[in-house]
């Protein structure tokens, strides 16, 4: 397949900058796969959707500061420093902006701590140390802020913090929020358990791949970059005899539980997974996707367009624009059963 065959136009306006005042105000896309019809209703709803026995399977990734704002030593030039992951004690990959700028050996500083440049790696990122004996996690927590998606066109503030976050996030690790968690509410989760639902969790950490953009027209031959995974006993052991449905919240988690599946059986364990998913995967145990809305031309859309059929997913698309749905990270949601 091409890839702009996975093209849409979208009006600026509709890209959110603000998350709703409650999270679970956004709206609700209701996609059939059986009969292709389409609902549109209220997040608040999601719970009417859900069966005795269903599992709601999440991510508890937890998104670090990962931004950060420094000087050169020398001359006192702006530098952005973008955390990607900690490869061993003291030392962490990163996107460097400008990167032509930085040569091994050169120290950035910030407000509290610094940094040396190792060295430059062949897929765009950069090795640095943190100096002093300072924790990587404790500099982030000290100079970051939080790595907001580029399409949200303003500096962050002291709500993103908190809404750029799942209520159930716990394991740091993550530059890019789990989007479709955002809208679930302990309120939502609890009304989900009482009808008999279970809540079970995984671990994904988004990575900056989740961004990076696909650049060969036939989509087989797009590359994704790992993330690291985990996923415990006792959660394979309760999807393998489970009685009802699993429902995905978000594509991070379909990646990580379709990667530790095999002959419909899910095996428990860490590791880091590349999983692409395109047209025609076949998917293993996910029964129902919960989303957001993605951007033209990525993995994302990719994703979601296996699991519904790529003119399904377009027909939606292009009437979610039409009834004026709020696109991408702080934007409204889609249910496909």
């Amino acid at each position: 397949m091409y890839l702009s065959q996975f093209d849409y136009k979208l009006p600026k306006e509709l890209i959110a900058q603000y998350p709703p005042k409650r999270r679970e105000d956004a709206r609700l896309m209701v996609v059939h796969r059986d009969d292709k019809s389409i609902e549109h209703r209220m997040f608040s709803d999601i719970q009417e959707y859900t069966n005795p026995g269903d599992i709601l399977l999440l991510n508890e990734t937890k998104v670090v500061k990962a931004r950060m704002l420094g000087k050169k030593e020398d001359t006192g030039g702006k530098i952005e420093v973008f955390f990607i992951r900690e490869v061993e004690n003291n030392v962490f990959e990163a996107f460097v902006r400008p990167r032509k700028r930085i040569r091994p050996g050169i120290r950035v500083l910030f407000n509290k701590g610094s940094v040396r440049v190792l060295k430059h790696l062949e897929n765009g990122h950069t090795l640095l140390e943190v100096e002093g004996g300072i924790n990587p996690q404790k500099i982030l927590e000290l100079c970051g802020e939080v790595p907001l998606p580029p399409y949200i066109k303003r500096s962050p503030v002291d709500l993103d913090e908190k809404s750029y976050q799942t209520i159930y996030a716990r394991v740091p690790g993550a530059v890019a929020a789990p989007t479709a968690g955002l809208h679930l509410s302990s309120e939502l989760l609890k009304d989900i358990e009482k009808k008999g639902g279970i809540v079970l969790k995984i671990l994904l950490h988004t990575g900056p791949g989740t961004f990076k953009p696909i650049k060969t027209e036939r989509i087989e031959e797009h590359k994704m970059e790992d993330e690291y995974y985990e996923v415990r006993e006792e959660v394979a052991r309760k999807i393998n005899n489970r009685c009802g449905r699993l429902f995905a919240v978000g594509t991070t988690t379909v990646r990580a539980i379709e990667t530790v599946t095999k002959n419909g059986r899910v095996s428990s364990g860490t590791g880091r997974t590349d999983l692409y998913i395109y047209p025609p995967y076949k998917f293993k145990v996910v029964d129902c996707l919960i989303t957001n809305f993605h951007l033209p031309k990525t993995s994302l859309l990719i994703m979601v367009s296996a699991f519904a059929g790529r003119e399904l997913i377009m027909k939606a698309y292009n009437e979610a624009i039409e009834k004026r749905y709020r696109f991408y990270s702080y934007g409204d949601a889609m249910l496909i059963i």
